[in-house]
């Protein structure tokens, strides 16, 4: 989402390279470039502007060290500001309550059933026993695709389809909440295409009625400015606790995650990208500041792939690479870990400096397809043994999967070769515990 700013303000802070110190000429000229960034990627105007002028101020109030470039206190003075901009802090959401309950707003469109999956994973991730409420009487499909949602990350969805009052739908799923010691109630309203009267006093009715320990407002960000003044219309009417932002792997400009903490003073607490139920992130405004200045996110990669993987799993991996065992079967298992962690273009924006590279390059969501029916076309001992593969197998194996023999040997020839880096990376770690530690010596 953010590409198209990164890279102005990137342009931005090149006019400061090479500069030997920062004089209220060259700040001038870099300020003026990253408030037109901003505004070009639909910030809210007084909020770029009290951005960039209290960048200015740090900026010329600051002396520049031997060892850090004009350009480079500039980054780091942007990303201060960008971090407060956003929130400062992360927000955790309030599961006080039994049951917490958590009332869901926003528009029609703007994913609010699909977060309400996701958040429902997200909490019985945490070993808390979660219910799902479809008051949506509007839309027969928003119901239908709660269930199947529910279904899907093993939750209750509680429905009444002959009921059309979804205050009392609403009610009515808190008692039975209740009784079947549910620890978390998420409740899915409708939404409209536009804010109108009728849906604020529904909205505002249900909040009465159910008191919610928490309101979110969920709300799609490659809306733009519409997006702040949906936010601000619906924080005068029900006063919500925080913000979601979706869509947010978009092709959009990105203001609105930047200008909607500074306009309805609410804090953002999720971020949501595609459609997977584990794509979904607590909002870290230190982190996100990051991303922006394409200094990748390496911490919340980190986290994705500790939520993605099992850790007994990562185990038993451990032990068969130390034993040079690693398989087609193990490589299978760890494709479908990865395919959980979310949108592939979204994690590898993560990486610094990977995500500028690889900016202009399309990566196919399918791109796993063949891997696995090449696998898949193997047998069984085969896929246990990948040394017995000959040529002849892997002329079979092709025709099998529908691929040719020359991507069965470079699928052959990579897993060799991920072999080999395995057996380095567990004697590299040694006594620290092997792969599975890695992650957590990255975060330290």
């Amino acid at each position: 989402m953010f590409d198209n700013l990164s890279n102005k303000l990137d342009r931005a802070f090149k006019t400061l390279k090479g500069q030997g110190s920062i004089t209220e000429i060259n700040v001038a000229t870099t300020i003026k470039e990253v408030r037109r960034a901003l505004v070009d990627a639909d910030v809210n105007y007084k909020v770029a502007k009290t951005v960039t002028d209290n960048i200015k101020e740090k900026a010329l109030g600051r002396d520049v060290l031997i060892a850090v470039s004009p350009g480079q206190l500039m980054v780091k003075i942007m990303h201060e500001e960008l971090t407060e901009l956003m929130g400062g802090e992360k927000q955790d959401i309030n599961l006080k309550g039994d049951p917490a309950i958590i009332l869901i707003s926003g528009l029609q469109g703007s994913g609010k059933t699909t977060f309400t999956g996701k958040l429902a994973n997200y909490i019985k991730k945490q070993g808390r026993s979660v219910m799902v409420a479809a008051c949506d009487v509007y839309r027969p499909a928003a119901i239908n695709q709660l269930q199947v949602l529910a279904e899907q990350v093993g939750v209750e969805a509680y429905t009444e389809l002959e009921n059309k009052n979804p205050v009392q739908i609403a009610l009515n799923a808190i008692e039975h909440a209740k009784k079947t010691h549910k620890k978390v109630v998420i409740i899915d309203t409708a939404g409209r295409l536009a804010v109108d009267e009728a849906m604020m006093k529904e909205i505002a009715e249900i909040k009465k009625a159910v008191n919610p320990t928490e309101t979110l407002f969920v709300v799609d960000s490659m809306t733009g400015q519409d997006a702040v003044n949906t936010a601000k219309t619906f924080n005068e009417r029900i006063n919500f606790d925080g913000v979601v932002l979706t869509k947010l792997d978009g092709d959009s400009r990105g203001g609105a995650a930047l200008s909607i903490r500074a306009v309805v003073e609410k804090p953002i607490k999720f971020i949501s990208t595609g459609e997977k139920m584990e794509a979904l992130d607590l909002f870290y405004p230190d982190r996100m500041a990051q991303r922006i200045l394409g200094m990748g996110d390496v911490i919340s990669l980190v986290e994705r792939a500790q939520q993605a993987f099992d850790e007994d799993e990562a185990k038993r991996i451990n032990k068969k690479i130390r034993k040079n065992q690693f398989n087609f079967d193990d490589f299978l298992t760890q494709l479908e870990q990865i395919k959980k962690m979310g949108d592939i273009k979204d994690l590898v924006g993560m990486i610094p400096g990977v995500g500028k590279a690889l900016k202009d390059v399309e990566i196919d969501e399918n791109a796993f397809k063949p891997i696995e029916a090449i696998i898949k076309s193997m047998t069984p001992e085969e896929r246990e043994n990948p040394d017995i593969i000959s040529g002849s197998r892997r002329a079979r194996i092709a025709k099998g999967s529908g691929t040719d023999v020359t991507q069965v040997n470079n699928l052959m020839k990579q897993f060799n070769d991920m072999r080999k880096m395995m057996r380095s990376m567990n004697k590299m770690a040694g006594k620290r515990g092997g792969l599975g530690n890695l992650a957590n010596m990255m975060k330290r």
